[in-house]
This record gives structure tokens, C-alpha cells and sequence, in this order.
């Protein structure tokens, strides 16, 4: 995956410098999709939820495809609506602090499940399913890559993206994400799984950052960018971990 090319707009100036490394990469480089992770100990603590630059060089690129990508709708049958589900409300009991923790446990514990498997498919899929961009990094849909029957980092990630969301993940904890390394200057495409706001899972489709599914603190070398989805747009920020403690 290939990072955007610059608009000629001037960056602002304390990103000046790291933007200006991260150009100046690619066009050394010639990214695509990441290769096969290095063994770095760089780690940081992150806001991933902060506003972009007005002059990202990233957002055009991330704005294109979120319009596509609302307009190409998949042709994918939904779940089945379960019926039966109401019900009279009861009074709390003596053991409503046990239960309910009970609940909190198993839930977490089957969502983290589903989560791995869907990681451990995808890594799977990727291996007959991966196809290289040319020389024109092109952003495919979710449609675009399954009516392809493939596509590199960016567009199998979308199977994970959606196939979260689908399954009941929130649109407010499974966001698309640009993490780069700065040992060689590869970007990627990964999802990201927020059930925790400061260090979230990440499930990367080829398997290049990491296999299976780990947090973002377990995977030295990388650096989160972009975090967004169809509709929202994000930059990952490096905050000191006491700041991010106290939101």
C-alpha cells in the first residue's frame, strides 16, 4: 500500500518533519503492502482519536474511498432477524452484581474468540486470495474485492472490517487503520478492534505486522497514522501514557 502523494499544500510544522520522512520513503521505496515483520522494540502510547490536519495528506485519499465505498454496496445477504426476544422486566435480585459480572466475562470472552477465528481465517483466505496492486495503489471496495476474488492488504482487510461489524462489533470500536515501520518505510492496512480505547487489537489480513490477533503495545516496530472507517476519519496521535491515562 502506497502512501498519498502531496497536494503541494504545506504541511503544518510539527508534523513537518515526519510527514517529510514518510514521503521521502516511499518514493525511495515503492511501497505496497507490508513484507515480513522486523524484530524492533519501539513502543508508545497513542491517542487514536484525534482530529486530522486540514492539510493531511492522507484524508483525500481516505475521503475517495469512503464515498465509493457507501455507494458500491455489497451484495451480501444479512443475518436472520431473531424473533421472540421481548419480555417483561424484573426486579434486581440479591446476586445481580454476580450475574452481571458473569455476563461482562463471557461476553468478552466470546467476542475475543470471534474476533481470533475471523483473524486466523482471513490470514488463511489471504494466501490464495492476495493480489498486488499495479503501479497505481487503487483502494478497492468490500464489492470491488469480492466480485475480484481478491485484492492486496487494503481491500481483504474490508472482509474483517465489515465481517466485525456484521457480526455485531460497534461502529464505534472496528475502524480501518495505516500503520507504518520506520525501519523500511512500509505502510499497511489493518483492522483495528477498540475494546480498549488506548491499546486496541489489531487483526492484519496478510499476516506481514503480526499472525493471529495481538494489541497494538504487543507489536513493536509499528506506527499507527489513520484510523477511520466509512464515515469517520482519525489521526494517531503519540500522547505520554500518563496523559492518556487520565482521559
Amino acid at each position: 500500500m502506497s502512501p498519498p502523494v502531496s497536494d503541494g499544500r504545506v504541511p503544518s510544522r510539527s508534523h513537518e518533519r515526519f510527514r517529510s520522512a514518510v514521503l521521502a520513503a516511499a518514493v525511495v521505496l515503492a511501497l505496497g503492502c507490508a513484507g515480513f515483520p522486523l524484530d524492533l522494540s519501539v513502543r508508545r502510547a497513542y491517542d487514536y482519536f484525534a482530529s486530522p490536519d486540514l492539510d493531511d495528506p492522507w484524508s483525500p485519499k481516505i475521503a475517495g474511498w469512503q464515498r465509493r465505498e457507501l455507494a458500491d454496496a455489497p451484495q451480501v445477504d444479512g443475518p436472520a432477524a431473531v424473533g421472540g426476544a421481548g419480555g417483561a422486566i424484573g426486579e434486581p435480585g440479591e446476586d445481580e452484581g454476580v450475574l452481571r459480572a458473569r455476563y461482562a466475562t463471557f461476553r468478552a470472552e466470546r467476542r475475543r474468540e470471534m474476533a481470533r477465528e475471523f483473524a486466523d481465517w482471513i490470514q488463511s483466505e489471504a494466501k490464495q486470495h492476495y493480489i498486488p496492486d499495479g503501479p497505481i495503489d487503487h483502494w478497492a471496495t468490500l464489492e470491488e474485492t469480492l466480485r475480484r476474488g481478491g485484492d492486496d492488504c487494503d481491500g481483504l482487510e474490508l472482509l474483517v472490517f465489515h465481517g466485525l461489524r456484521d457480526l455485531g462489533f460497534a461502529e464505534s470500536e472496528v475502524f480501518r487503520a495505516i500503520v507504518y515501520r520506520p525501519e523500511d518505510g512500509q505502510h499497511h492496512m489493518v483492522t483495528m478492534w477498540f475494546e480498549d480505547a488506548a491499546d486496541p487489537w489489531v487483526i492484519d489480513p496478510t499476516g506481514a505486522m503480526t499472525q493471529g490477533m495481538h494489541r497494538m503495545s504487543q507489536i513493536p516496530g509499528w506506527v499507527p497514522l489513520k484510523v477511520f472507517s466509512d464515515e469517520r476519519e482519525y489521526t494517531a496521535r503519540p500522547v505520554a501514557r500518563r496523559d492518556l491515562a487520565a482521559r
